[in-house]
């Protein structure tokens, strides 16, 4: 009976022991510490490679580059069957892809407005560890709802002080909250940062004139962007610069160098695979016959060839105009229809040698696996079409280093994404300056970015490579054909192609165009259709729509 009471008198003085944290979990005084704050922060980073399907990481190989032309999804009909109807343009409402893109980038948003959160409620840390904590998270958001933007256009805007029950309708202006987080970012970050992996002030000025030049502000946009060319840093200190090699900018080796703004972190031999791009691990040749080869699978987004097409040069070494590079005598020929033990000769016309550092064709050096075998490397070509992707794959010499070998493929990869880099900078300031009458220094700023694309040869390759500077003195309407050509040439499978279109204003001339040409090999395409004001942007969810109740969220046209 004493023990009793003695028990109960205990119990009845304090219920703390109740209060006893879920396994695995931290508690809040946990995360309000620097090293907790640090690790959420880093959860926020990780988000950047998706986690949550194929299609849902901040590279948009699919969203970016399939959609903007210049892939197939390629493998075959039925693998991966949901994105057939996106690939067609024809996108519904309740398509898993679509919903995955949509639900993986919000939660990029919720984990940085977790880090701000958590940063009001720290007392023992110190202020300049605070701000620039908040001003990485505050980078991260501004990436997250850029790239929601430019897929779903409008969605709701939520920052730190949600209380995530009220329902936010996806009626604002996105632009000035994503400035806003890239502004202090770029305030409040130093020119270098603890890791190399990691936004410093730089990469936020860079992101900043890239939100200026989606809405047509050309003076902010070249203002920020001429800043970032003078004194941009890499986040170790290394000032900005083409590298030597274009190659090398899709090689873990060279991952974070001096024309890395920013970019999606990704490690092989961490113990988990979803750390080595898990979004790019089924972009390899495809099968077990013939040489070996990176990956062994799966055949997905295979170059097009309308964009294999675009590379074609004139003997000038210039690209061709208006879609001349799809006329007869100019298309690349291609071992389409052919076995790899039948007889074929490559292309002996001129071309940009960017086409082989992007693409793996016949006969051509895939990287150092040797000369791409043709159709033994490719799961089925009535579907995909002859060719391979080139960029982000792991080197025969770097194999068990470069990619990760512990999980069912090892396509798994160390490589970087970069979501921005230095020729994109160069670009968009030349984009800037053409746009505000100042064609001169537009093309001295492309023809940069195509030195060095000059000086970047295949050894051993057959092709026959020919690619020169602008001459001066082109007019406004010419700089601008030539700045979006080399955008299309520069970039091509990393993500920025449908983006362009879209900011443009050209999406649908250009991409029914695509169609038309693409839909001779290519049967996804036969009867698609690309309808403006419409397809520029992708369904809001069904189901979001219906979580957030009658007349919240508002869907998109068309749709």
């Amino acid at each position: 009976m004493t023990m009793a009471v003695v028990i109960m008198s205990t119990v009845s003085c304090t219920d703390e022991f109740l209060e006893v944290a879920p396994t695995g979990s931290l508690s809040q005084a946990e995360l309000t510490t620097l090293a907790g704050l640090e690790g959420t922060l880093i959860g926020a980073y990780a988000q950047l490679l998706g986690r949550s399907g194929f299609y849902s990481d901040g590279g948009n190989w699919f969203w970016g580059t399939l959609l903007g032309g210049e892939s197939n999804k390629g493998t075959n009909a039925g693998d991966q069957s949901q994105v057939n109807e996106i690939m067609a343009y024809a996108a519904q409402t309740n398509n898993v892809s679509v919903n995955q893109k949509y639900e993986s980038t919000f939660e990029g948003v919720a984990r940085a407005n977790g880090v701000l959160a958590l940063i009001a409620l720290a007392e023992d840390v110190a202020e300049a560890d605070k701000t620039r904590i908040a001003a990485e998270a505050r980078f991260l958001r501004g990436h997250y709802y850029f790239d929601l933007k430019k897929n779903f256009n409008n969605v709701p805007y939520v920052d730190e002080n949600w209380d995530e029950i009220t329902p936010v309708p996806n009626n604002q202006d996105l632009w000035p909250f994503i400035e806003a987080d890239f502004q202090f970012a770029m305030n409040n970050l130093d020119d270098t940062a603890p890791d190399a992996g990691r936004a410093n002030k730089w990469a936020a000025a860079a992101y900043l004139g890239k939100t200026f030049l989606f809405q047509g502000k050309w003076a902010e946009a070249k203002g920020v962007l001429d800043m970032v060319i003078a004194s941009g840093v890499t986040a170790s200190g290394t000032p900005y610069g083409l590298m030597a090699n274009y190659a090398d900018n899709f090689r873990s080796t060279f991952d974070n160098g001096q024309e890395s703004v920013f970019a999606i972190q990704a490690a092989a031999g961490t113990g988990s695979v979803q750390n080595a791009n898990p979004a790019l691990v089924l972009n390899f040749p495809h099968g077990s016959t013939g040489p070996p080869r990176p990956g062994g699978c799966c055949g997905f987004n295979q170059p097009s060839f309308e964009l294999v097409n675009s590379f074609r040069t004139d003997p000038a070494g210039l690209p061709l105009k208006d879609g001349a590079w799809n006329n007869a005598g100019e298309e690349v020929i291609s071992d389409d229809g052919l076995l790899s033990g039948d007889a074929f000769t490559i292309d002996p016309k001129t071309i940009d040698p960017r086409v082989d550092h992007s693409v793996g064709r016949r006969d051509v050096p895939y990287a150092d696996w040797g000369p791409h075998p043709g159709a033994d490397w490719i799961r089925e070509q009535p579907t995909g079409g002859p060719f391979s992707p080139k960029k982000f794959i792991y080197y025969a010499a770097g194999s068990g280093v470069e990619n990760d070998v512990s999980s069912w493929t090892p396509g798994y990869t160390a490589v970087n994404q970069n979501i921005i880099r230095y020729s994109d900078v160069l670009l968009m300031a030349a984009e800037a300056d053409i746009e505000m009458g100042n064609a001169g220094d537009g093309m001295a700023l492309i023809n940069q970015v195509r030195t060095r694309a000059a000086a970047s040869l295949i050894p051993g390759s057959p092709a026959n490579y020919l690619i020169n500077p602008y001459p001066a003195g082109l007019s406004q309407d010419d700089a601008r054909t030539a700045l979006r050509m080399e955008r299309k040439l520069e970039l091509s499978g990393e993500g920025h192609r449908m983006y362009d279109l879209v900011r443009w204003g050209i999406a649908a001339q250009e991409l029914n165009a695509y169609i038309a040409y693409e839909s001779q090999f290519i049967p996804y395409y036969v009867g698609a259709v690309f309808t403006a004001n419409n397809n520029e942007y992708l369904p809001i969810p069904q189901n979001e729509i219906d979580l957030q109740g009658t007349d919240v969220l508002t869907q998109n046209p068309g749709y």
